[in-house]
């Protein structure tokens, strides 16, 4: 069967009108005799009022039952997505993460998929049924929920694609693909009519909220053809490309901007010269799920300093992890959460030394306090004083300088 899934997000469903009209979509391809597997995401605003109520039923609430609670709004919408189809005379049944078999490995809210078990998928499918599966979740083990973190329904739908050995994915969001910035805050940004998969990992990595990073390296790895596109237009949208398309004399070129303001800088110090201390502390927050990015360790000869940065939601759990350490009394701890990151996403853009001296140019015309500056292969990011905004204008103005 040449399969076709399709992957909505939660803005795409965030009326009742929407809804209608994803369920439209998927029935028209369904009637062109097309199997179709779709995949969704709470909609609207669900998932951060579910959030919103954990923290005023409990202040320090587990991560089992948070989990429990959030799957129940990726649950929501394919059974209201199943009954939209079943009005429109396509016969849909709605699935969980279980029911589809998706299993999960890792902590609560940070879960990997292992495996999936996709015959009652594959049953349905050969019964002309269109499967409507809950992203985001699947089952660890013991039988328990296990969320994949915020934007895992994308995973959700290329992992399936995967398995199922589908023709394409299709990611339908509320953007008309991927453009070297983000339109809603860059009018002038122009997209993309394809990009290389190694580039929009970065660009996911460092903001671009159009597609989570981990759906792209899947799709890399497991060689599935994805696009971006608008749920309510019919454009094309963005194709990832996963081999060549690149010129050959290509380092030091800029391809995006991209700006994250859910960043928080955690900064240990120490006074010991202790080769133990930074490797513990690592395999800490690793064991419990914790991502870091902009990793730097320096050193005076007496004072050392490990800085790297984590999500707002992921601070209060990084901090329970090193308070609770048994290493705790050989360091102290600060964090600054009033800074946002800006990144520019290119080809060894580090190689052109121009580009970080125009951002940091920039930065200083405005006002706005440069903290550190991280080149990587893909990218160069500068940490930047954005409490109050300003460095998400300042990507504005990267995202106008690629025209």
């Amino acid at each position: 069967m040449s399969i076709l899934v399709q992957k909505f997000g939660g803005s795409s469903l965030a009326t009742v009108e929407q809804l209608r009209r994803v369920a439209g979509r998927v029935a028209a391809a369904h009637r062109a005799q097309r199997p179709v597997v779709v995949v969704v995401s709470a909609r609207g605003r669900t998932t951060d009022v579910l959030l919103e109520l954990t923290q005023a039923l409990n202040t320090r609430p587990q991560a089992r039952e948070i989990d429990q609670l959030l799957s129940t709004g990726e649950s929501s919408s394919a059974a209201q997505l199943a009954m939209a189809l079943d009005e429109l005379g396509v016969p849909a049944a709605s699935l969980t993460g279980c029911q589809v078999g998706i299993r999960v490995s890792g902590p609560h809210g940070a879960g990997r998929i292992d495996r999936i078990d996709a015959s009652r998928v594959r049953a349905l499918l050969r019964k002309g049924f269109v499967p409507v599966v809950s992203g985001f979740q699947g089952v660890n083990d013991d039988g328990d929920v296990v969320t994949l973190g915020r934007g895992g329904s994308d995973t959700t739908a290329v992992a399936l694609a995967a398995e199922l050995g589908a023709e394409r994915c299709e990611i339908y969001t509320d953007v008309d693909g991927v453009f070297t910035a983000d339109p809603r805050v860059v009018p002038t940004a122009r997209m993309l009519p394809s990009v290389d998969c190694r580039m929009m990992a970065e660009m996911a990595r460092s903001g671009a909220k159009v597609l989570h990073y981990r759906s792209v390296e899947l799709a890399s790895s497991r060689e599935v053809e994805v696009y971006i596109r608008n749920s309510s237009k019919s454009d094309p949208g963005t194709v990832l490309v996963r081999k060549g398309g690149a010129p050959v004399e290509s380092r030091g070129t800029i391809v995006a901007v991209t700006h994250d303001a859910d960043t928080v800088e955690i900064s240990i110090f120490s006074d010991q010269v202790d080769s133990v201390l930074l490797p513990e502390v690592l395999d800490r927050l690793a064991d419990v799920g914790i991502e870091t990015d902009l990793f730097a360790m320096t050193s005076d000869g007496e004072r050392h300093a490990v800085r790297f940065t984590v999500t707002h939601s992921g601070l209060s759990h990084t901090r329970a992890v090193l308070a609770a350490s048994d290493l705790a009394s050989s360091y102290t701890m600060c964090v600054d959460e009033t800074l946002g990151k800006v990144s520019l996403i290119g080809s060894h853009p580090a190689a052109n030394p121009a580009h970080s001296a125009r951002m940091l140019r920039t930065l200083a015309a405005a006002g706005i306090r440069a903290v550190s500056v991280y080149t990587a292969p893909m990218q160069i990011s500068v940490l930047a004083g954005g409490s109050d905004g300003r460095a998400t204008r300042f990507g504005v103005w990267c995202g106008e300088s690629q025209e």
